[in-house]
């Protein structure tokens, strides 16, 4: 192969190469362009910061170990050596596992996000006025931390407001999250019709 020959296929790599690189630099920015302006959908992509009102943290409480989430609203924990589902207090998030149900717009979403906060975590329970809901399930606040779970989802839009008397101490507080989220069109409240 004579010198000529060989600067052409230098010349030829050259340019392919200068092709990926020059493809790569322009994917890049539009993927990350793409990757950043996508809403919130709480698996896969980046969840919005939603900055929570300062909830009086509880005094008396009883600290569990999360075993697994159910779903958006429901998860199953180790308490005094037993398996118990608990309901989240005030909230409710759209069905992802209900039996005989098709599964609800944003109901993965929100199943998702309560698995990334809570599972396999040790949380703390807070209740209110009621024991138990009528499938036999624990009702209580959630807390990780100094942060209520139930006020998150509410803010972030993975849940809605739903009260049940008497258990209302959030009730306001729940009303002006789900209003902001709303008006700020997070999670639920953009991607479903309502």
């Amino acid at each position: 192969m004579g010198r000529d020959a060989v600067a052409f296929m230098d010349r030829r790599d050259w340019k392919r190469r200068c092709k990926r690189v020059t493809r790569r630099l322009i994917c890049l920015p539009v993927l990350l362009f793409v990757a950043c302006s996508s809403p919130s959908s709480g698996s896969g992509g980046a969840t919005t910061e939603v900055t929570l009102p300062r909830v009086p943290t509880p005094t008396t409480a009883e600290e569990v170990q999360v075993l697994r989430v159910v779903d958006g609203d429901t998860v199953e924990v180790m308490r005094g050596g037993r398996r118990e589902r608990v309901r989240y207090i005030g909230i409710d998030t759209p069905e992802s596992v209900a039996p005989n149900q098709p599964v609800e717009c944003f109901g993965k979403e929100a199943s998702a996000r309560n698995k990334e906060l809570v599972e396999g975590k040790r949380v703390r329970l807070e209740k209110d006025v009621s024991d138990l809901d009528r499938f036999g399930r624990l009702l209580r606040y959630v807390w990780l931390g100094d942060e209520q779970i139930n006020a998150r989802l509410i803010a972030e839009g993975y849940a809605n407001i739903a009260t049940f008397p008497p258990d209302v101490r959030n009730q306001d507080l729940y009303q002006r999250l789900e209003r902001e989220a709303r008006t700020a069109g997070r999670g639920l409240w953009s991607a479903c019709r309502r």
